[in-house]
């Protein structure tokens, strides 16, 4: 049987991830930030495929991950005992210091399957890093556009003995790998799931943290980002002074009602209460029994603007 293979963004064999042709490249690109006598942080270290050629590098690369099993396995290859690793959840766990770079590889960010842990992801991230440092991610391009009229299933491997399709919810923004395998004649089945998300997703959660998108590229060897790539390899970059702290004036979660507002004097008017803005070029509607100032800024506090009832 031929086999169909249509490269599914969110599923790889470990054949493919532990190719040098693909380990190489990123640590090729990581080692950069990273820098001479730099410290790198991992999410979800696993088994060291990343980590340990970056420390080779003679980069000083901690992990944090939530399977002993798996650093039992890190720990028993050449050079594991260097690796410095934290037990617990990569949204929130946190190692020692900070770092040059913190990374995040193969799809794991679509792991967290909903919003909420993935915005905790990136301001995880940004506190951790040192100001200038860098987060970089490697992720998958959702494409529903493969998905025929009337159907919810993209099949991305069909061969002697193995099938795979995506499953996808469009409403939820999640999708579901589905592996089975035949081998000998015993069959086995897995069932992965993610919250896919699309590039600009991601580039605002990284400025929630405190972060700016530094660069954007197909892969980890720099091929431009179209609009036809299933992957990209995204940097961002931890702003001087910021860095997974949350606004005094935009509440959390993000769609939360602005309630700060700051008292400062109107133009030729007496002192009256004008809020400050969440964002660029944003506007806050205020209930015209509190406020009769409207004012459009810039960046919060900064008046471009203002009309006055």
């Amino acid at each position: 049987m031929k086999t169909v293979a249509s490269g599914s963004p969110f599923a790889a064999s470990s054949a493919e991830m532990f190719d040098p042709r693909v380990v190489e490249p990123a640590v090729d690109l990581l080692a950069g930030p990273a820098g001479d006598g730099g410290r790198a942080l991992e999410f979800g270290a696993g088994t060291g495929r990343v980590a340990l050629p970056l420390a080779a590098r003679g980069v000083a690369v901690h992990g944090i991950g939530m399977s002993r099993a798996m650093v039992e396995r890190l720990r028993a290859k050449p050079g594991g005992d260097g690796i410095g690793v934290t037990i617990g959840d990569f949204a929130t766990a946190k190692a020692e210091g900070t770092f040059s770079v913190a990374y995040l590889v193969h799809n794991t960010i679509m792991n967290l399957t909903s919003q909420d842990t993935q915005v905790d992801r990136f301001r995880n991230a940004a506190v951790q890093l040192e100001p200038g440092g860098c987060f970089v991610v490697e992720a998958g391009v959702p494409d529903p556009r493969r998905l025929p009229p009337g159907q919810n299933a993209v099949p991305f491997r069909v061969g002697e003995g193995r099938r795979g399709s995506d499953l996808y919810d469009v409403a939820g923004q999640s999708v579901t790998s589905h592996h089975v395998s035949v081998r000998d004649g015993r069959g086995s089945y897995l069932a992965v799931p993610f919250r896919y998300v699309w590039p600009a997703e991601p580039d605002l959660m990284a400025r929630l943290a405190g972060m700016r998108l530094r660069e954007r590229r197909e892969g980890w060897t720099r091929e431009p980002f179209t609009s036809e790539s299933r992957q990209h390899v995204s940097v961002w970059e931890k702003v001087a002074g910021r860095g997974g702290r949350r606004s005094p004036v935009v509440g959390s979660p993000p769609h939360q009602a602005v309630e700060a507002v700051a008292r400062r004097p109107c133009p030729g008017r007496e002192r009256r209460e004008v809020p400050e803005a969440c964002g660029q070029g944003a506007r806050v509607r205020v209930p015209p029994e509190r406020l009769d100032a409207v004012c459009r800024v810039s960046a919060p506090g900064t008046a471009i603007d203002q009309r006055f009832g």
